[in-house]
Order: structure tokens, then C-alpha cells, then sequence
């Protein structure tokens, strides 16, 4: 069963587990479970996915239950008139904010303006030794995409050098392997948290929020990450 965080008679929006693809994909023929059909099953009616979200990102994914607003919330999201926000883990101590204004490519070459807010939300250090370190450092930043563009997040902090933790390809390979080998853990710490807009039919301001899942939670755990941050 997919947790659900809020739902009206037009929209639904669930808390996405990690690792879980949002609908079926020939790039992933592994895959035997996905969000789109899970959740129509467990509605019983057919569900409209509304934007996109990695299959390694958790967090709150919105559904359309009518083919009306589903191409009301995908114009109110082409219009960048939903604020999304997300909590993430990264490699060292990242500055307190900042935006990153850094263009992206797609795979066709087509070059696309893109543009992230952040602030730090905590600083933390284990003493874990790492290479020729005593300790590692590390960040719980929230980031506010203004544009859409595809794993805009995992390339832009990985572009600051701070890239996020479990990322692959664009994280750090040496880290996602100590995290593999010291804690067991191979899941991508970014984590979709919070999504505020207008309704395209009641007009009233809906905010929806998720709590992190539980393998984000481990690894907030394991950095004594303080509780009242995320």
C-alpha cells in the first residue's frame, strides 16, 4: 500500500518509496512494480502521473484522477506555478545558501537554462575515517528547483561539488562506496518534501508535505542529524 497524503476528487498525491519507478520504462526492464499502476489498484480507478520523480528519489509524486486535470496540473507545472521542495544529503559542508544559475544539456544537445535555491539546514561531521581523513563531513540542505529540468538537482550540486550522497552516475563513486561498504546503504538520500500551489479547480491553496523515508531517516540517524531539521 502507497501512502497517501492527501486526496480530493481530482488529484492524489502519495509518499513515493525510494527505488520505486513512477511507470513502466524500457530503460528499466528490472523493474516489476510501479507507482502508476500500484496506486490504481489501490484506488481502483485510473491515476494521471503529473510530473516526474527519479526512481531514486522518495517523496511526494502527484497524480491527476481525470484527463481535465491532468492537463490543468501539467500546464500549472509548465508554468512553474508549483513550488517544490527537497530535502537532501551531500558531501561535505556546503555553503549556508546560495542559487545555482548553471545550464544544463539534454541528450540531444539542446541546452536548458536552469536555476536551484538552497540553504544548509546543518552541518555534521562523523569521526569515520575516509581515505586520508580522520572524519567525514557532510550536509542536510533543502532545495528549491525554479525550473524542471531532468535530475536538475543531482547535476547542479554535483556541479557545486557537493553531490548527493547514493547519487549514481553523478555523485562520487568513492563515497557512494563507503556507504555501500560502512552502512549498507546504496539508496539516493534526496527526498521530495513539499509541494504548495493553487488548485486549478477549488482555487484554494493546497500544501502537501511527506515525512522521509525510513532509509533517509537511518542515515539522518547515523549523522545525528538533529530531528527538528527534517
Amino acid at each position: 500500500m502507497l501512502e497517501i497524503l492527501f486526496q480530493d476528487e481530482h488529484l492524489v498525491a502519495i509518499n513515493k518509496p525510494h527505488g520505486l519507478l513512477v511507470h513502466r520504462t524500457k530503460i528499466a526492464n528490472d523493474a516489476a512494480e510501479f507507482a502508476l499502476q500500484i496506486l490504481r489498484d489501490q484506488l481502483g480507478q485510473t491515476v494521471f502521473p503529473a510530473h516526474r520523480l527519479d526512481r531514486k528519489t522518495g517523496g511526494i509524486l502527484l497524480f491527476s484522477l481525470t484527463k481535465e486535470m491532468d492537463q490543468l496540473i501539467q500546464t500549472a507545472f509548465g508554468n512553474q506555478e508549483i513550488s517544490k521542495k527537497y530535502l537532501a544529503i551531500l558531501r561535505g559542508y556546503a555553503p549556508e545558501s546560495g542559487t545555482i544559475d548553471y545550464d544544463l544539456t539534454k541528450d540531444n544537445g539542446t541546452v536548458q537554462n536552469a536555476i536551484t535555491h538552497y540553504r544548509t539546514l546543518q552541518h555534521v561531521e562523523i569521526q569515520y575515517p575516509q581515505g586520508k581523513f580522520d572524519s567525514a563531513r557532510f550536509s542536510l540542505i533543502e532545495a528549491q528547483p525554479e525550473t524542471g529540468r531532468f535530475h536538475q538537482l543531482r547535476k547542479h550540486f554535483a556541479h557545486l561539488r557537493h553531490p548527493i550522497i547514493g547519487d549514481r552516475p553523478h555523485g562520487c563513486n568513492k563515497q557512494n562506496k563507503w556507504w555501500k561498504e560502512t552502512f549498507e546503504m546504496e539508496s539516493m538520500m534526496l527526498h521530495a518534501s513539499e509541494l504548495e500551489f493553487i488548485h486549478p479547480i477549488t482555487k484554494e491553496k493546497i500544501t502537501i508535505k511527506a515525512n522521509p523515508q525510513p532509509e533517509f531517516l537511518r542515515v539522518c540517524e547515523l549523522l545525528t542529524i538533529d530531528k527538528t531539521n527534517y
